[in-house]
């Protein structure tokens, strides 16, 4: 039988890793006056408790 044909980066759709965009993203963040988003908690819209 013939076999399946092997990848030749081990993670060319792993690129893009959600961790690692978070990463950048904070790195980001930290020295640019336009933010990017990172998650839902961190960069959602501020609440005022009472």
């Amino acid at each position: 039988m013939g076999k399946p044909k092997k990848r030749t980066s081990p993670r060319a759709a792993g690129a893009r890793r959600s961790h690692l965009v978070l990463k950048l993203a904070r790195r980001v963040n930290a020295n640019s006056p336009v933010k990017v988003r990172t998650t839902k908690r961190e960069s959602g819209k501020q609440t005022v408790k009472v």
